[in-house]
């Protein structure tokens, strides 16, 4: 009888301490959530503070246990590829120094959000959470055009090409154009959640869209300005034709008002400056670096040291070239064809896996007249109404999810985004919350 008290007692301790673990492992995710575009080093320490708390979790508490998700297979695989090829590398301490740093980084965020994330509930905290940190890196960007910033010693621009272009904005991010890429991120996501809220929530949603879209423009980034004009256009013609009409004003309006925006955008089919031409040489080098070594490339972080022996373009000049300015050749290259499939396979399936959730839900007006007759009490409508509405948020989250995991596609095909730390968690945390909304929606059908 004895045995079985204290039995009980320790059953009862060991939940009591995995329900806590289990709220460090939110709020961990939470912070990192909001710390990736602020405080990167913040966000490895909240990272870092969850992990110890899974594996905690795991000592502690018997019924929790490790879920699968669809894509662990190949980000399993591009964690040993990108391991192998530091072996073949030119400086192998330095590639090794540089993968333990990184890579081990992103997974870990994978692993943190997929593990963690679980109800609706969850989930709309991690989005309040990136959605607070987006207004901050959008008002620092105002903030940087209204007052100013010196850009004369930072070469982000084509001087020759663009004379007048004084400024660039950056906000929290290293240049115009990684901002740019998140700006597209969060466009995308605030579509997606203006879609699968309601009220004055969709008004806040739209709002950020809006802001995020002027905050992108002062960047002057063509690339993904014409991405997200893509992206948005193409959601209007199929889905929506208000936000075609918005994004025609929005560009007749930047014509009109913005030359020099305009002059940046109608270059890119009209003359190519500096930075095409580098690219081009770029991309000419880089593939030969993958056909020299295909199969474990040149090496994990190893793009600039080896570089200077593909060098067809700037012959020697004091000019150090840190990757493709092409997120595919980029990866090829540095981790061979294997390991660059591997994370494509696991990048294009968690997007797949976003924009393959069905989004039939009826509006409530219909839902409320098909089960008028079920439902007796207005706690009922209330439970009814609940769901609903989780069931709406979790569809446009998807929708969201997905555009922004598309419009780093489409950006990587002139610049590698993903070079960028904070840039390569959050895709790997989008990745995870992919599989988290795809799991929620098979759920919400079954119930």
């Amino acid at each position: 009888m004895a045995e079985d008290i204290q039995e009980r007692r320790r059953r009862h301790r060991r939940q009591r301490w995995g329900a806590r673990l289990g709220r460090c492992m939110m709020y961990a995710v939470i912070a990192e959530a909001f710390l990736i575009p602020l405080l990167p080093l913040a966000a490895h320490v909240a990272l870092g503070i969850g992990c110890v708390a899974i594996l905690l979790r795991l000592c502690i508490e018997r019924d929790f246990h490790l879920c699968r998700m669809p894509y662990d297979a190949p980000a399993l695989l591009f964690l040993v590829i990108s391991f192998l090829s530091v072996f073949i590398a030119p400086d192998v301490s330095f590639s090794l120094y540089n993968f333990s740093h990184l890579v081990p980084i992103y997974v870990s965020t994978y692993l943190l959000v997929g593990q963690t994330v679980r109800t609706s509930r969850e989930v709309q905290r991690v989005v309040i959470a990136m959605a607070l940190s987006a207004a901050l890196v959008i008002l620092y960007g105002f903030y940087q055009f209204i007052f100013g910033i010196d850009i004369s010693a930072m070469k982000w621009v084509d001087g020759a090409a663009f004379p007048e272009l004084s400024k660039r904005v950056f906000s929290t991010w290293e240049n115009p154009n990684i901002l740019a890429g998140y700006l597209d991120i969060v466009a995308c996501l605030a579509l997606g959640l203006a879609v699968g809220l309601s009220g004055w929530r969709r008004g806040l949603a739209l709002t950020i869209l809006v802001l995020a879209l002027a905050c992108l423009g002062m960047t002057y980034a063509r690339g993904a300005c014409l991405v997200i004009g893509i992206l948005l256009a193409g959601y209007g013609v199929l889905r929506d034709w208000r936000v075609l009409l918005g994004i025609v004003a929005i560009g007749a309006g930047v014509l009109f008002f913005d030359p020099v925006l305009s002059d940046r955008l109608l270059s890119v089919f009209t003359r190519i400056d500096t930075s095409s031409e580098m690219r081009l040489a770029f991309w000419e080098s880089t593939v030969a670096m993958i056909m020299d070594h295909p199969f474990l490339g040149i090496g994990w972080g190893m793009y600039f040291m080896v570089y200077p022996e593909y060098d067809f373009y700037l012959q020697g000049a004091p000019v150090q070239i840190v990757h493709a300015h092409n997120m595919y050749l980029n990866y090829a290259a540095e981790i061979g064809i294997p390991g660059a499939l591997a994370f494509f396979w696991f990048f294009f399936g968690s997007l797949l896996l976003a924009f393959r959730l069905p989004r039939k839900t009826p509006p409530w007006a219909d839902v409320l007249a098909a089960h008028e007759h079920e439902w007796h009490a207005v706690a009922d409508v209330r439970e009814a109404l609940m769901a609903w509405r989780s069931k709406k948020f979790v569809e446009g989250l998807a929708l969201g999810i997905g555009l922004a995991m598309l419009s780093v596609a489409l950006n990587g095909i002139t610049d590698h985004l993903l070079f960028n730390i904070p840039s390569s968690m959050l895709l790997w945390m989008l990745a995870a919350m992919a599989a988290a909304v795809h799991t929620m929606a098979g759920e919400m059908k079954e119930g």
